[in-house]
């Protein structure tokens, strides 16, 4: 059962996905036209409205992208039964794939216009099982530092009480975004 924090969490996860779908947002994969001009925080935004596609596998992973400022993001995930590894947790790649994606866009929010990045490495380490009873997880991350060719990144993912689910962290490989 939800406590009220909960609902909220709920509230903003689906007034976030409201507001990407009402712009227009589908899955799909952005093409070159799309994002030149625009910087890493610029395009994260863009996806935010709507006016970008958003990755496909968001609707498969039931997360979305909430927040995002230079050198800090965060997703929004509900686990649900889907999930769920055969002993009914959730499985430890969903919490990889919330927490490589808020590590990978808190590096793209830092970049520049034509720069793009890749994970290198991935760290995870799952302090506590989920359920799809837990309700909301956010991974908040930040970045750490980031070169002209490398980038890293730390990130949490805890529920509305503050409570430690996972935390992770990254090395990205830094390049020019090709047309």
């Amino acid at each position: 059962m939800y406590n009220n924090r909960q609902a909220c969490w709920m509230t903003q996860h689906e007034a976030a996905r409201a507001r990407l779908l009402a712009g227009g947002g589908k899955p799909d994969i952005a093409s070159a036209e799309q994002l030149g001009g625009m910087t890493g925080l610029q395009i994260l935004q863009a996806m935010m409205a709507g006016e970008l596609p958003y990755p496909p596998m968001n609707d498969t992973m039931n997360m979305t992208l909430v927040d995002a400022e230079s050198g800090w993001v965060v997703f929004m995930g509900v686990p649900q039964a889907r999930h769920c590894n055969p002993f009914g947790t959730i499985h430890g790649g969903w919490f990889s794939t919330l927490l490589d994606s808020a590590l990978g866009c808190s590096i793209q929010s830092a970049l520049p216009e034509g720069r793009t990045y890749t994970t290198v490495e991935l760290s995870v380490n799952i302090v506590r099982p989920a359920t799809p009873s837990s309700g909301p997880l956010r991974a908040a991350a930040t970045l750490i530092h980031s070169g002209r060719q490398i980038a890293t990144a730390q990130a949490r993912v805890e529920d509305e009480n503050g409570k430690l689910y996972a935390h992770g962290t990254t090395t990205c490989m830094v390049f020019d975004r090709r047309a």
